[in-house]
């Protein structure tokens, strides 16, 4: 880690304490290049990425000041509570109905599940795709069918050993995208009319997949900020015939909650006293905003229970369709399954990914994206803060693109949703994240897109629109 992230750290943690509190003054540039031995641009650079965070503010012929914390006056949501019992899927219809309104490229994207492509060094994965297209060896359209290519599924284990788990090329099958991988995944451990239980709110395309496969699904209750609730889940497991469990343990999608280390250790001890196997949607993995990575669940999964699933479409290469799963003793039926559905996935595409991931900047272009998204949030948080009416509440996330607020219970986001597309908006409503259209009065906004006047004049009428059904 670089010193000025180190004095920012420092510092971020006595305005945590309360040692330093909104209204004190920080030590000037020169002040504090004497306390640290640093030069002044070190201490710039350190204040800087605090103001970006929004813990402190810059007074002009003044200096640096401890601000108000955002989201602090702000409360956050509580516990999930799910209505009880088991759910035939019937939201493929109204999950389309809301998605297909919102494609429109002049829309201000608060709704959208993807963060700007320009976050992302698009030119220069082009170049080695141009390489690798070039290069092409038509041998490989033999040797890359699944698994995948070698390579590629070499430079993710090494990824994985990165994060202290001990995962084996072999058991890496590369898919298109995460949302093959997680259709594998519930396909190789399921059949119609089985019984899967994913947590509450959930994303919406895993109720979809599990939907056309002929699942039911029972909804766990969860806390925006850390997660699925594993006394329930244990409840559901002695009760319910469960399959599987897919759930998002880093920055879910849509409340961006974190299940600390230690509860996904105990979690995984939960789901190996029942033998139940973990299918994990971890796109967001390495989009976090603190020091350390979260816990690799695949790091405390000796037996192979957890069908680890991720892609490159939200860290470093939208478009590019490129995903895998770290499948543990499921690998083979998973491989079986990607020939017999969609055999392969484009060749060049994953001898692209595989040369950047051993000759690029990806852990460089990381940092700067963690930032990038870091510095986004706080800004929407403050534009919810100065916008949005008392009532609303919100879980400031560890990491991802994702807002989970909670508005007044009058408030209907469904109706929220089309008042706000009429005048080129999108948000994402909370019913659509619910087996059951629960969470009417909750939405999901999207700090993934640098902050602009549209966005911020949007911001303004979302809170007049809010205050309006009030």
């Amino acid at each position: 880690m670089s010193l000025y992230q180190d004095i920012a750290e420092q510092t971020e943690k006595l305005i945590v304490d309360g040692t330093l509190r909104a209204g004190d003054r920080l030590p000037s540039v020169r002040q504090a290049c004497r306390i640290h031995d640093i030069s002044p641009i070190t201490v710039t650079q350190a204040y800087y990425q605090l103001e970006s965070r929004g813990l402190i503010e810059a007074r002009p012929r003044s200096g640096y000041f401890v601000r108000a914390r955002l989201g602090r006056s702000l409360p956050e949501p509580g516990m999930t509570h799910p209505v009880g019992g088991s759910t035939q899927l019937q939201v493929s219809d109204f999950i389309f109905q809301i998605l297909d309104s919102v494609r429109d490229p002049s829309v201000v994207p608060l709704g959208s599940s993807f963060p700007s492509p320009y976050l992302f060094p698009l030119d220069k994965l082009g170049r080695f795709l141009a390489s690798a297209a070039r290069k092409f060896d038509p041998l490989a359209t033999v040797t890359d069918l699944p698994p995948g290519n070698e390579e590629l599924r070499r430079q993710l284990a090494l990824r994985y050993l990165a994060h202290g788990a001990s995962v084996s090329p072999q058991e890496i099958v590369i898919t298109s995208g995460a949302m093959e991988g997680l259709n594998l995944c519930l396909q190789a451990v399921t059949k119609p009319g089985d019984l899967i239980a994913v947590e509450s709110p959930t994303f919406y395309a895993g109720l979809q997949a599990s939907e056309r496969l002929g699942l039911q699904v029972i909804e766990i209750p969860s806390h925006p900020r850390e997660g699925v609730s594993l006394t329930a889940l244990a409840d559901a497991l002695r009760q319910h015939p469960v399959k599987a469990c897919l759930l998002m343990l880093n920055f879910a999608n849509p409340t961006a909650s974190l299940v600390t280390d230690e509860r996904k250790k105990a979690l995984l001890e939960l789901l190996y006293r029942h033998q139940v196997p973990l299918i994990e949607d971890d796109v967001y993995a390495e989009l976090y905003f603190g020091r350390q990575a979260p816990l690799c669940s695949k790091a405390a999964d000796p037996d192979g229970l957890v069908m680890h699933v991720s892609s490159f479409s939200k860290c470093l290469a939208p478009g590019y369709r490129l995903g895998w799963v770290a499948a543990g003793r499921y690998a083979r039926q998973i491989q079986r399954l990607k020939l017999s559905t969609s055999l392969a996935t484009t060749g060049p595409v994953q001898i692209a990914l595989a040369e950047y991931l051993k000759h690029g900047a990806y852990e460089n272009h990381l940092r700067q994206l963690r930032r990038r998204l870091a510095e986004q949030e706080a800004m929407l948080v403050a534009a919810v803060e100065r916008h949005f009416p008392a009532g609303t509440r919100l879980a400031r996330p560890q990491g991802g693109y994702f807002l989970w607020l909670e508005l007044p219970p009058q408030v209907d986001t469904l109706l929220l949703h089309q008042q706000a597309l009429s005048r080129g908006i999108s948000i994402a409503p909370g019913p659509i994240f619910s087996a059951k259209r629960e969470f009417s009065h909750y939405l999901r906004l999207n700090f993934g897109h640098p902050e602009s006047p549209s966005q911020q004049e949007a911001m303004a009428t979302l809170g007049q629109l809010i205050a309006s059904q009030l």
